[in-house]
Formats: C-alpha cells, sequence, structure tokens
C-alpha cells in the first residue's frame, strides 16, 4: 500500500461537464433494419444506442469504455421505415470505474420535420487502461441542480443494480 505522500501525489482528474461529452447521431431506417411491420426491429435501435452511448462514454473518459449493462430500456413509439433515427446520449452521472449515460431516440420525418420521442434507455459503461482492465473515471463536474439531481438519482439506480446482480448470483 502506498504511503500518504505517494497517494497525495497521484495525479487527481478534473471533473468534466455532461456538456462535453454529450453525442448526437442520425440513422436513416432502411429496409434491412425493419421487421415484417415496416418499423425499426428492436434490436437494431439498442445497436445505435449502445453506439452512441459507448462514444458519448469514451469523450468523457478518454479511454476504451465497455457496455455493463443496459436497462431502463422503453419503447415509446415506432420508427418506420424511412424515418430518421435521431439519438443523443448523455453523462448521468459518475462513479469510480463506471459511468450511467442516458439514451434519447426521437424519428424524425425527413419531409416535414416532424420529431417524435419514440425512446429511452439508461446503461452503464466500465472504462479500461491500456490492459484492458477497469480504470478510474473522471468525476462528472455538477454545475446546476439538475446535474446533481442526475447525479443523485443515478446513485440509486447503481445501489439497487448492484443490490439485484447480489441477488441473482445467490439464486
Amino acid at each position: 500500500m502506498p504511503d500518504r505522500c505517494e497517494v497525495d501525489s497521484l495525479p487527481r482528474m478534473d471533473p468534466k461537464p455532461a456538456s462535453a461529452s454529450v453525442t448526437s447521431m442520425n440513422e436513416l431506417v432502411l429496409p434491412s433494419d425493419s421487421n415484417a411491420l415496416g418499423t425499426a426491429f428492436g434490436g437494431r435501435v439498442l445497436q445505435w444506442i449502445d453506439i452512441c452511448a459507448a462514444i458519448a462514454a469514451q469523450r468523457h473518459c478518454r479511454s476504451r469504455v465497455v457496455t455493463a449493462s443496459m436497462d431502463a430500456v422503453h419503447f415509446h413509439a415506432p420508427i418506420r421505415v424511412g424515418m430518421v433515427a435521431s439519438l443523443e446520449a448523455r453523462v448521468q452521472a459518475t462513479f469510480t470505474r463506471s459511468l450511467e449515460l442516458s439514451v434519447k431516440v426521437h424519428s424524425e420525418n425527413p419531409v416535414s420535420g416532424e420529431r417524435r420521442h419514440c425512446c429511452s434507455a439508461l446503461l452503464t459503461f466500465t472504462a479500461l487502461n491500456e490492459r484492458f482492465e477497469p480504470t478510474e473515471v473522471p468525476p462528472l463536474r455538477l454545475d446546476t441542480e439538475d446535474d446533481r439531481s442526475r447525479q443523485t438519482a443515478a446513485e440509486a439506480r447503481r445501489a439497487a443494480r448492484l443490490r439485484h446482480r447480489v441477488e441473482s448470483l445467490d439464486a
């Protein structure tokens, strides 16, 4: 165990604002992305969500990241072939070696410009070092009451996820 002087001399990560890693992504929904109903496969939407969130997580951490969990996925409306799926990912909270992100998905009619909220999801990513081992995540700068509220809510969700994980291992 390093002595106190060594611990104090370790470089400290500066907190980063959530706005620094916000990621937007657009996908045109093609027939190959759709089911027999002419709407985007849920799995394809999940793939886009995972990619968008991973980019935002990498921007925040400036390291490799891997998806640890995807939960609270809610499909509100279908995205039809020919529509544009617009995704936006945002860091909600940071922990020691992981971070939680939210992704919102809207469908956009490319002719009229009408947008509709279609899906939302919460994901957890783990940051990795160059040896692909979990590594420290820069803290999130909590500038606003909204930022603090998101961090607090994410901490409660994380505690519930960890309890569930332990319970499922015991089952």
